[in-house]
């Protein structure tokens, strides 16, 4: 006999998938007022990932214990944790050196990314109306960037880009884990096996903080658990479809909290420039909607911290 299906309740994982997006945004606005105070950006991922630990270590005990968590997978797991843990450290890196709301911006190209590494990668058929998507993604970058204007440094622009790149490739990596590993462990080792480089690393970056500094990194990782569990909870209760848009939310909350720390209020080409991206990463979300109803299945988006 099978179980019986978990029942949908979609507003139950809008709101937990809300929460998440509003966690992370609190996270990476922590890291740019912590960078500011002097912290490296191995210090808040090493604290982001430590932080978790207790997270995960509640998720053990309920799942019932080491053994859930047994794999013949280690080595496809640890491609997960360097591919990942770059594309975090990458996305770190893009909050410190743009203005929130376009950092944030440019991350929603993920999924432009995404479709462009399927179909180049794995062979997948990719019709007009997904290509035509990546386009206007593009054209909103464009847009928003104004690569003439120099309003942003290239620096930081060329960060986010990579982010959203490299965390567009976690995706393949964890549709290939999710054909046999359940998502707790894919979060277990990924959690686990970051601690090793990022352990090795932090005796060359760490630093005596006051009190003040020692709150924003007790934040990075609190914020950052959260999210975690928030994200992997909504997707229990509610398909990718209903929950992932909610996710372009994060340009709002990461405005408010850049106003709020004092940075300025985006340009009029930034919120053209999202419409364009969010219309387009929307779109791609609705085409992979559509495909799932056959019988390919699609994978989720990761997210970026």
């Amino acid at each position: 006999m099978t179980a019986p299906a978990r029942p949908h309740r979609p507003l139950f994982a809008i709101a937990l998938r809300l929460t998440a997006v509003i966690c992370l945004s609190v996270m990476f606005i922590t890291v740019r007022l912590a960078s500011e105070r002097g912290v490296h950006v191995i210090e808040s991922l090493f604290y982001r990932q430590a932080l978790a630990l207790p997270v995960v270590a509640l998720w053990l005990m309920s799942a019932g214990g080491l053994a859930t968590v047994r794999t013949k997978r280690i080595g496809v797991h640890a491609s997960r944790m360097a591919i990942g843990l770059t594309g975090m450290c990458l996305n770190f890196l893009s909050y410190i050196l743009l203005p929130p709301a376009e950092a944030a911006t440019i991350g929603f190209t993920m999924p432009i990314f995404g479709t462009i590494l399927s179909a180049v990668i794995l062979r997948e058929a990719t019709g007009w109306h997904r290509w035509g998507a990546v386009a206007l993604g593009f054209v909103g970058v464009l847009v928003m960037i104004r690569p003439d204007a120099g309003h942003f440094p290239i620096q930081g622009v060329a960060v986010a880009i990579a982010a959203a790149l490299v965390t567009a490739s976690v995706s393949l990596v964890l549709r290939e884990l999710g054909r046999t590993e359940p998502a707790g462990v894919v979060v277990f080792w990924f959690t686990t096996l970051s601690m090793i480089p990022l352990g090795l690393a932090m005796p060359f970056v760490a630093k005596n903080h006051d009190l003040m500094t020692w709150g924003l990194l007790l934040m990075i990782g609190l914020f950052g658990g959260i999210a975690q569990l928030c994200l992997t909870a909504a997707l229990r209760w509610g398909p990718v479809s209903v929950v992932l848009p909610m996710d372009y939310s994060a340009i709002i909350w990461t405005t408010l909290l850049g106003v709020a720390i004092g940075e300025n209020w985006p340009l009029t080409t930034t919120w053209i420039g999202a419409a364009l991206i969010v219309a387009s990463g929307l779109y791609i979300a609705w085409r992979e909607h559509l495909r799932a109803r056959r019988p390919v299945v699609s994978a989720a988006v990761p997210p970026r911290g």
